[in-house]
């Protein structure tokens, strides 16, 4: 990847969950400096949802929306992970939703399917409502999702146990028929041609069928996040352990979704139901955090340089030609290889260590396995045996200058 730049335009709450502050603090050590212009870039990873969501009411989102889209129109031969389009469908329940009911047709022979659901457009009569259940298959009881799949108020859902309580559904909204799953809920994060799953603590069971229970409001992130305690997940009642998914299954799954949604970087929620032990999926994901996925760095870098590599086999001229490297600014240059990498100096080992315990938020001998355990083993091998990290030349080098806009921040590549 030796001369080409990669752009990361994150919502500021995106950047501070991933550290990308400290990261930024890390580059500039190694001898990385902010730059004013920006670009132009080969590929940028961006997770806009926050953008495009306020674009309709709010003139700052959308003058900064249109300048993004005006840089791209601009320049075609960069890759956008994921288009705009593609992330658009999914911050739209209808629309992943609609995509999610045609999974049970193309893997059928996989067992997978999704709950039934209904679209709640405007504000309805309950018996109005109760007549779209029968004719969609829903059953008591129902969980319900505001329409919009970002933001904060996108976590607030309800259970809703009889046709009484549905004078609680707040328009728009998707209806989405309950499946018992043993409070066990399986993410599976999507970094191009690689996924992971990870286990995460879910809703308990309920009874099926209609009840006179209330209504239970809750917000998703107090019961699916790693470090979420809830009397929501607390099983009622004693039960085997249901089977963990099935790796093949997960595997054309994904790269099912990967065809449907012409996206690299996104996460699917799915469960195992008690019942039929089917593997369900019950919502799709922008850009996740990717809490849990020891690997995500290198495998992020390792997808775009395999999206680099597919772009330059299909275009060998354009990379080496002038007007590539005019618009680059960038002679050609040979790929450090491991014997020929700057080694850091023994002397400043000491500030090298410090830099590396903030970016990850480490404790004197280990790091917060909640929140940062998809810290690459590079930065591990360093701090553990006190060494240059071998493959840091290689991994690393080409990540990047920061530089802020509006509340955004923007990584560019720059060899060292």
């Amino acid at each position: 990847m030796s001369g080409r730049r990669v752009g990361f335009c994150l919502s500021d709450k995106k950047r501070k969950r991933m550290n990308l502050d400290a990261f930024a603090e890390l580059c500039a050590y190694v001898g990385v400096r902010p730059l004013v212009a920006q670009g132009p870039f080969d590929v940028i990873v961006h997770k806009l949802s926050d953008v495009i969501v306020e674009a309709d009411r709010d003139s700052q989102s959308q003058q900064l929306l249109t300048n993004f889209q005006s840089y791209v129109s601009a320049h075609p031969s960069t890759v956008l992970l994921d288009p705009l389009p593609a992330m658009t469908q999914l911050l739209d329940r209808f629309a992943s939703y609609r995509i999610m009911n045609k999974l049970h047709n193309s893997l059928r022979d996989w067992r997978i399917c999704s709950p039934p659901y209904l679209e709640i457009h405007h504000a309805s009569d309950i018996l109005t409502i109760q007549q779209a259940m029968v004719t969609q298959g829903l059953s008591f009881p129902l969980i319900c999702k505001t329409r919009v799949a970002h933001g904060s108020q996108s976590h607030e859902m309800s259970l809703i146990f009889s046709a009484g309580s549905l004078a609680d559904v707040r328009p728009p909204c998707v209806l989405q028929s309950f499946v018992n799953h043993g409070a066990v809920l399986h993410k599976v994060f999507v970094v191009g041609d690689r996924h992971f799953c990870v286990e995460r603590p879910s809703l308990k069971n309920f009874p099926s069928g209609p009840c006179d229970r209330k209504t239970i409001f809750f917000n998703s992130h107090e019961v699916s996040k790693p470090e979420s305690s809830s009397h929501l997940t607390a099983l009622d009642e004693q039960m085997p352990c249901l089977p963990p998914p099935s790796s093949e299954a997960v595997a054309a799954l994904v790269k099912e979704l990967r065809v449907q949604l012409g996206m690299a970087l996104f996460g699917v929620d799915v469960i195992i139901s008690i019942h039929t032990h089917t593997l369900t999926v019950i919502d799709i994901n922008i850009f996740p955090g990717y809490e849990g996925v020891p690997q995500f760095f290198s495998s992020l870098l390792c997808h775009i340089e395999s999206v680099l590599d597919k772009q330059t086999a299909a275009s060998p001229q354009a990379a080496g030609s002038p007007e590539s490297t005019q618009a680059t600014g960038m002679q050609p240059q040979e790929q450090i290889t491991d014997s020929a990498a700057p080694q850091w100096p023994p002397e400043t080992r000491e500030t090298q260590v410090a830099l590396l315990h903030k970016l990850f938020h480490w404790g004197p001998k280990r790091f917060h396995s909640n929140r940062f355990s998809y810290i690459p083993d590079y930065f591990y091998n360093y701090i553990y045996l006190n060494c240059p990290p071998k493959p840091y030349p290689n991994k690393i080098n080409d990540i990047c200058d920061f530089v802020q806009v509006r509340d955004a921040a923007l990584f560019r590549c720059n060899p060292l």
